[in-house]
C-alpha cells in the first residue's frame, strides 16, 4: 500500500485560488509518476494534471492549463495543486493518485488514490 492523503479543499468564489495538497512519501513521489484527477456525480474521472517522476515534467488537461500548477514541496513530501481563476465547472472531488506508468493521464493505470477532497467554486 502507498498511503495518500489529500488537504485544501473548500469552497471558494469563481476567480479565487485554493491549493490542494497531496501528502505521501519521500519514496513514493521520487519513485512514482504522480496525477491529480477531478469527478463530478455522474461522470468518469477526469485528468486534471501530472507529474512525471524520472523526467520531473508535468502535463495538464486543456481546461486547467495556464489556470493550475503542480509543484512539489520537498520539505513537507507533498504533491501540490494551485487552482487560480477558479471557475464553477471546476466544481469537483479531487483526487491525487500514484502509478508506475507513463500514461499518466489515463486513470486505469493508476495504482494508489488518495480519498478524494471536496472543491466547490460558487459563481
Amino acid at each position: 500500500q502507498v498511503p495518500l492523503m489529500e488537504s485544501g479543499g473548500g469552497t471558494v468564489h469563481a476567480g479565487g485560488s485554493l491549493r490542494l495538497s497531496c501528502a505521501g512519501s519521500e519514496r513514493t513521489f521520487r519513485i512514482y509518476n504522480m496525477g491529480w484527477f477531478r469527478q463530478v456525480p455522474g461522470k468518469e474521472r477526469e485528468f486534471v494534471g501530472g507529474f512525471t517522476a524520472n523526467r520531473g515534467d508535468t502535463r495538464y488537461a486543456d481546461s486547467v492549463k495556464d489556470r493550475f500548477f503542480i509543484f512539489r514541496d520537498n520539505t513537507r513530501n507533498t504533491m501540490n495543486l494551485q487552482m487560480n481563476k477558479l471557475k464553477p465547472e471546476d466544481t469537483a472531488v479531487y483526487y491525487c493518485a500514484v502509478t508506475r506508468d507513463i500514461s499518466i493521464e489515463d486513470p486505469g493505470r493508476y495504482e494508489y488514490w488518495g480519498q478524494g477532497t471536496q472543491v466547490t467554486v460558487s459563481s
